[in-house]
């Protein structure tokens, strides 16, 4: 019986079936401030957006704890995680599973970076990003924003491929933390 709830919940959160749920907001937009939020992480310590004022956050939403393609996400940006060390980055994990089930994630692939517990799923609703796969269960949508060290949506990828998404990532992190501020018009 767990083979099969495993196996449901694998092909669940693999799909890129996906119905939205009615409540879940529009995600910000580029230039809107990130919403804040105060989540647990893998080992039960509060983490705030605010935290980490000053420095570029690249906060990633998952469907599911061991899953293949959360696997494959988190591992890559695990692989990558000095380059996002040195652009100044946090990488920073969010599914609605609970602690205990992102601390042994995060323990079986050795994930140096806070895997997020979104269990009232109030996060993944002020992202945007909660949806019912397949009409069943409710999950967060494999969507990344990347937050400028100011908090605001500097980028945002929707539905996104695991598979080489950390290295996108990097690329426009170091894109646009190069580019030059826009000038301000003078009033």
């Amino acid at each position: 019986m767990l083979l099969l709830r495993r196996l449901a919940i694998t092909l669940l959160a693999a799909t890129a079936v996906q119905v939205a749920v009615a409540d879940s907001p529009a995600p910000p937009a580029v230039g809107d401030m990130a919403p804040a939020f105060k989540l647990q992480d893998q080992s039960g310590k509060w983490t705030t957006l605010a935290d980490h004022r000053g420095k570029w956050v690249v906060l990633y939403f998952y469907p599911k704890d061991n899953t293949p393609g959360c696997t494959t996400q988190a591992c890559e940006l695990r692989d990558n995680i000095f380059a996002f060390r040195r652009a100044d980055a946090v990488i920073l994990g969010v599914s609605i599973d609970d602690v205990a089930s992102h601390k042994k994630f995060a323990e079986e692939h050795s994930l140096p970076f806070p895997i997020l517990a979104d269990a009232t799923k109030a996060t993944a609703k002020a992202y945007g990003v909660l949806y019912k796969a397949m009409g069943v269960m409710e999950v967060a949508r494999r969507d990344t924003f990347l937050i400028d060290p100011s908090g605001k949506v500097a980028k945002h990828y929707k539905s996104v491929n695991p598979k080489g998404h950390s290295e996108m990532v990097l690329a426009d992190l170091k894109g646009l933390a190069t580019a030059k501020p826009a000038a301000v018009p003078a009033s």
